[in-house]
């Protein structure tokens, strides 16, 4: 148990974009396996669309406890396997080993981004992965990212700035390229701190069914998001690290 306390009020407002759910999920799903390690899987919105039910041990971890409650009604529900633990991963055992270890909308919020990543990395086996789903671009940064607690937005030099040590960077990339033009129309001219249900549902209804199309065609270039996913290819014996088959990394 922490004494953590969220201090976003999006999560109830976001969980009902469905469309961008699907999106940003149907292209991460491949590259999850195994044992996996959802890290602030908040009320759990997310966890659906991501636990296809074909994976082995699935722990949803969550520091605040406020939302523990709400998280174990949604992802106890219709599927079973799911565990469920109040804490970080400092709040995991050493013994803890994991095959897919995911951050969706959580890195921007650690102060440490550096640090969670690498202790993320000792947690991986051998062939794991981390995947990263961010908000893209520091000079986006609006009140409504300081309202919900973020310490920073990311772009794809600041993504591979905080690669773990002996991990690869196995793609980096950016989604939802039509969203990108809402967040500078928010910061030139509407700062709000936080969009209302009738500008998502325009949003999620209209501008994701257009990104899903443009990000192919910009290969991905540019967007309000941004996806970093990495690999354990080194088998360790001691303090040794020794390279198994490398990667090719693709993305920006």
């Amino acid at each position: 148990m922490t004494d953590f306390k969220y201090v976003g009020s999006e999560l109830e407002a976001f969980a009902n974009v469905q469309n961008w759910k699907k999106y940003w999920s149907r292209i991460i799903q491949p590259y999850i396996s195994g044992d996996v390690l959802e890290v602030g899987a908040g009320i759990g919105s997310n966890t659906p669309f991501l636990n296809s039910g074909r994976n082995g041990r699935w722990v949803c971890l969550e520091p605040d406890s406020r939302l523990i409650a709400k998280l174990s009604e949604t992802c106890m529900r219709p599927q079973n396997g799911r565990e469920i633990v109040c804490g970080t991963l400092k709040s995991l055992g050493t013994n803890q080993k994991f095959d897919t270890i995911i951050y969706i909308d959580v890195l921007e919020h650690i102060k440490n981004d550096e640090e969670e990543l690498e202790h993320a990395a000792s947690l991986l086996r051998v062939g794991g992965r981390i995947i990263v789903l961010s908000p893209a671009h520091q000079t986006l940064f609006t009140p409504f990212d300081a309202a919900i607690g973020h310490y920073r937005r990311y772009n794809g030099p600041m993504m591979r700035s905080i690669s773990p040590r002996n991990l690869s960077l196995e793609r980096l990339f950016y989604l939802d390229s039509a969203g990108l033009l809402l967040s500078a129309a928010n910061l030139l001219l509407l700062r709000q701190s936080m969009p209302t249900r009738g500008q998502l549902r325009i949003w999620d209804g209209w501008v994701v069914p257009v990104s899903r199309i443009l990000d192919r065609l910009l290969f991905n270039s540019v967007g309000k998001s941004i996806v970093g996913i990495w690999r354990q290819n080194e088998v360790v014996k001691g303090d040794q690290y020794y390279p198994t088959k490398p990667d090719c990394v693709q993305g920006v």
